[in-house]
């Protein structure tokens, strides 16, 4: 991975690697909440300096401006120890981005510093019942009222509904504009009018949810950007995490490769070990292999959208769209490496069977990034050097 990083990059996998092995590798015989487990985690990854990574120096980061570089290897050691961990620090930088791109000073003073520290949780508020990958059919509303705006409508599978202090909101402020009508708004989570519905369960531990709203007024200033620009926030700010999802799945799939070689190297069959075996021998190289490409077009991905280069969003897309299929293939073979003991309900191959499952959905189905990389392809009609 040289050609993509330096030493600070190194050092900073080094310190979140032995930090996630000493405060996440045991965690999930835990008898708490999913929730309670979110904000504990968002506190503790605050706590020790990680969710300054999601933010700029001004306003409690580390950087002038947000790397992806810096959020993928977070996001890759995360995931490798613990996939909540991984989720609450991407819906973090999730939350925290559009303020950062657009928020006023005001709005970048009182949330930003305590997203950093993590005392505030972060949502992103965008995808409706009937809005999902085609984001731009959204049918919340937000009616001018003067110098107020009333937000209605139903915002679905949230991320951090119920726990979040604050919530980034996107409504249509002129419907008959379309996709150039659609704003971004900034509330706490105590705006009167703001309703948690539901709950949602996932299949891998997740706070998600369902917000209403319904007569909720708020003020002119609640706006991030201008009006008509929530679109294009949302855009740059999937642009910066999508290849970060990748990362995500390259943890995960670490994980489970490692798991894998540990147990066919313990588990004899036959009167040996089944790592001598030609058949596991042959999946622990397909794996291998595979998760070594995954994780080269990732970060191959992100130094390109570092060094603002042409093609990063198409490098993005297909990071995403490869590291999280690759990352299925390979944990579904850690499992049959496994046996049975890989279906034990608590186990580890268990457990990343689950988590792993979700990145091919979340900020663009494996679908949508094939309709950009080829979109992408058509419109420049080859890939720049």
């Amino acid at each position: 991975m040289a050609p993509f990083f330096s030493e600070y990059h190194s050092a900073l996998r080094a310190q979140a690697r032995e930090w996630a092995k000493e405060n996440l590798f045991h965690v999930h015989d835990s008898h708490d909440t999913v929730e309670q487990r979110a904000i504990g985690l968002v506190q503790a990854l605050g706590r020790y300096g990680f969710l300054k990574y999601a933010l700029p120096v001004e306003f409690g980061g580390v950087r002038p401006v947000v790397e992806a570089r810096d959020l993928c290897l977070l996001r890759e050691e995360l995931a490798r120890a613990d996939g909540l961990a991984d989720t609450m620090f991407a819906t973090q930088a999730l939350g925290a981005y559009p303020i950062v791109l657009a928020g006023n000073e005001t709005q970048k003073k009182r949330f930003l510093p305590a997203i950093a520290q993590g005392d505030c949780i972060a949502a992103f508020a965008i995808t409706e019942p009937n809005a999902g990958s085609d984001v731009t059919s959204l049918q919340a509303r937000a009616a001018r009222r003067g110098k107020e705006f009333c937000l209605s409508g139903t915002k679905r599978f949230i991320s951090n509904a119920g726990v979040a202090n604050s919530y980034v909101v996107f409504a249509s402020t002129e419907p008959e504009k379309k996709s150039k009508g659609i704003s971004a708004f900034l509330l706490g989570s105590d705006t009167p009018g703001l309703i948690i519905r539901e709950k949602i369960e996932l299949l891998s531990p997740h706070p998600m949810g369902v917000v209403e709203f319904e007569n909720c007024v708020v003020p002119e200033d609640s706006l991030l950007g201008a009006e008509g620009q929530g679109l294009a926030i949302a855009f740059a700010t999937l642009d910066l995490l999508r290849c970060t999802v990748g990362a995500s799945a390259v943890g995960f799939a670490q994980r489970a490769l490692e798991e894998a070689i540990r147990y066919s190297q313990a588990r004899r069959q036959f009167g040996r070990p089944i790592a001598e075996f030609q058949a596991t021998e042959f999946k622990l190289a397909e794996m291998a292999t595979e998760l070594e490409a995954a994780r080269l077009l990732v970060y191959q991905a992100a130094w390109a959208h570092d060094c603002d280069d042409s093609n990063s969003k198409l490098k993005a897309s297909m990071a995403k769209y490869y590291a999280t299929e690759a990352a299925q293939r390979i944990v579904d073979q850690a499992l049959q490496i496994h046996g049975g003991s890989g279906l034990i309900a608590g186990s580890i191959m268990e457990r990343l069977y689950r988590d792993v499952r979700a990145l091919r959905i979340y900020e663009g189905t494996t679908e949508i990034q094939k309709l950009i990389i080829a979109r992408e392809l058509l419109r420049k009609g080859r890939i720049e050097d």
